[in-house]
């Protein structure tokens, strides 16, 4: 770990207003069996339909507060309650369709549209935004106020996730919804979700291009509509992603231009003599060296596909690896149990032990296995597909296999109980990023999406 300043912020930190407040066909694995999506009261035979059931729960669990819906982002028992990211759902999106089936698709669309329906009716805004998080069901505060709405107010808007200060929008949230309504776009024919796409991608040219030294795009505004310094690698390899789709759908090459400038801002993060990348820079002039994510090593390669950049695979692998057990200190693994993956950042493996991650949390497991990265290390092996890969990466997706079996029991989503064995935790145990908070034994919409496109071989970042 090298380098003095601060970590640039994560699309996953949360950004409040005026400053950044922390928080919180498809087969089977290893079987080859095909898998539809599972409705929410039926018990699926395989791990993959099992998340598939995991997410339509999410989906449906406000069933009296109105048909355009978001899926709940983690289980009650994280104390978010009905908090419904914008990232989650892009993803859940594209776990739907990475299922192949009338069913998922249909869901895929449900969820398209009520990402559209918020971006057309911002209490605030009109200008193509997301924000980082809505409520869609009823929930009491801590502080005993009353939340009484679902996803859309009476009055026609959305319900912005206040409580918390999730209200800004980053550019990372942005791309990953243009990036599931351009898949839903190519999947369906429908303008909507192209026009919907389009809108995002001149929001994120007005508001997070920069002409500073290191170029890219920028990482979004906060709840206060004030623009936000910092500039993520994470942020600009989807943007590869999303711009290089739009060019595809719309023919205006203008998309190309954009997509080479967040290009060639994630190729200036490259590590040569490490084999990884940066996480990115706080002023747009200096590298930020330290901590180094998992994410940009691995979805670097799921966007950009080069053999050049492809040891930061392997990177990831070696030196993010963890083994998690009853045995570790501050483990929250039952006893008999163990599971293999990595964590979320190079940070995560010198965490302090002996601290709470955050007041009112618990410690962390230097050991505590990210499963959503898991996840991602796992489809990217089999993108890349090497030697050695393929067994890697199915060892990567039984262990997170085994965590949807055995973690998490018992937790309940809009106060119902969920499908029996459904659902990928967020963490084996407390792991802290490095960055400003933690995951913790949640199921938790985005871990099992990414899983389900995992055992799917579905990569979400292709152009």
């Amino acid at each position: 770990m090298t380098g003095r300043q601060g970590p640039a912020l994560s699309r996953r930190s949360l950004i409040g207003a005026g400053l950044g407040i922390s928080a919180a066909g498809l087969t089977a694995a290893g079987s080859g069996q095909a898998v539809a999506a599972g409705a929410t009261g039926a018990r699926p035979a395989s791990a993959p339909a099992r998340g598939l059931a995991f997410l339509a729960a999410a989906m449906d669990a406000y069933p009296d507060h109105g048909a355009v819906r978001l899926a709940q982002s983690y289980t009650d028992q994280a104390g978010l309650f009905s908090t419904a990211f914008t990232y989650d759902n892009a993803l859940a999106i594209l776990a739907h369709l990475a299922a192949r089936t009338p069913a998922g698709l249909a869901r895929a669309r449900g969820l398209g549209d009520a990402l559209l329906h918020a971006q057309g009716h911002d209490p605030a805004y009109d200008d193509g935004r997301l924000r980082q998080a809505y409520n869609v069901g009823p929930y009491t505060f801590y502080d005993g106020s009353l939340q009484p709405d679902g996803f859309v107010r009476a009055d026609g808007t959305v319900n912005v996730g206040t409580q918390f200060g999730f209200t800004g929008t980053a550019v990372g949230d942005m791309a990953w919804a243009g990036i599931a309504l351009s898949a839903l776009a190519r999947r369906t024919g429908a303008r909507r979700f192209l026009d919907g796409a389009v809108r995002i991608g001149e929001w994120i040219e007005r508001n997070g291009r920069t002409d500073e030294p290191l170029g890219g795009f920028k990482f979004g505004v906060d709840g206060a509509d004030k623009k936000l310094p910092f500039t993520s690698t994470e942020h600009n390899t989807d943007l590869i992603c999303l711009f290089g789709r739009l060019a595809r759908l719309t023919g205006d090459r203008v998309w190309l231009e954009r997509r080479g400038r967040a290009e060639a801002f994630v190729r200036r993060m490259w590590e040569p003599s490490g084999g990884f990348f940066y996480t990115g820079t706080n002023d747009g002039v200096t590298v930020n060296k330290s901590p180094v994510p998992e994410d940009t090593q691995t979805w670097t390669h799921l966007a950009l596909g080069s053999r050049r950049y492809s040891r930061s695979l392997d990177w990831a692998a070696a030196e993010l690896a963890v083994t998690d057990h009853s045995g570790r200190v501050n483990s929250t693994v039952p006893a008999g149990q163990s599971y293999e993956g990595v964590t979320f950042s190079s940070a995560s493996l010198l965490a302090n032990e002996d601290a709470p991650i955050a007041a009112g949390q618990p410690k962390p497991d230097r050991n505590g296995v990210w499963f959503e990265g898991t996840a991602h290390l796992a489809l990217a092996l089999r993108d890349r597909r090497a030697r050695g890969d393929e067994g890697r990466a199915r060892r990567l997706i039984a262990s997170t296999e085994q965590a949807q079996d055995l973690l998490g029991g018992g937790q309940t989503v809009g106060g119902k109980a969920l499908p029996e064995r459904c659902g990928v935790v967020s963490a084996s145990s407390p792991l802290d990023t490095g960055f400003g908070f933690g995951y913790y034994p949640y199921r938790h919409t985005g871990a099992t999406a990414w899983y389900v496109m995992a055992a799917a071989r579905y990569n979400p970042l292709r152009a």
